[in-house]
């Protein structure tokens, strides 16, 4: 896949003020097999419970993207091994985690793009608790379903539409 890289896509809509584009700050670490990633957002709205996570990547990703607002927590990991292979093998482009991950040697063999905030290896409660496709806050910035999420070595940016 041939990608337009953030730092041209930055380039190309810097006097943006409508907010169509968006940039993510800079914490995400890179924890998947692949680091640069693009695609149509799906997303889900949770806290240290991963069940919508688990639903969301099991489904079939046709390319898109998860964005995971998992609230910014850094006490429960999201995405593991288990769930990573799960991501890859139904077609997700990436995963996008606001909150942590865990397995990171399973997760590097993974052959989709993974980034979060950090490792935490204790697991999540499952209570069945959690959101699909609603519009989300990560991490300040607004993401909705449908919206064109790029991510490669230098950051993260969130378009209203697929670039041409």
């Amino acid at each position: 896949m041939n990608l337009a890289s953030t730092c041209d896509l930055c380039d190309a809509h810097k006097k943006d003020v409508d907010g169509t584009f968006r940039v993510l700050p800079p914490v995400w670490r890179d924890f998947g097999g692949t680091q640069r990633f693009a695609g149509a957002v799906s997303t889900v709205k949770c806290f240290e419970d991963n069940s919508a996570v688990r639903e969301a990547v099991s489904s079939p990703g046709e390319g898109r993207v998860l964005v995971v607002d998992g609230g910014g927590s850094l006490r429960r990991a999201l995405l593991g091994g288990n769930l990573g292979a799960a991501a890859a093998k139904n077609g997700w482009a990436g995963v996008v985690i606001d909150g942590c991950v865990r397995d990171v040697a399973e997760l590097a063999q993974c052959a989709v793009g993974i980034k979060a905030l950090a490792v935490m290896p204790l697991p999540t409660d499952k209570r069945n608790e959690g959101q699909r496709d609603v519009a989300v806050q990560v991490q300040g910035v607004w993401i909705r379903p449908g919206d064109w999420l790029v991510a490669d070595e230098d950051g993260i940016v969130v378009l209203a539409e697929q670039p041409a």
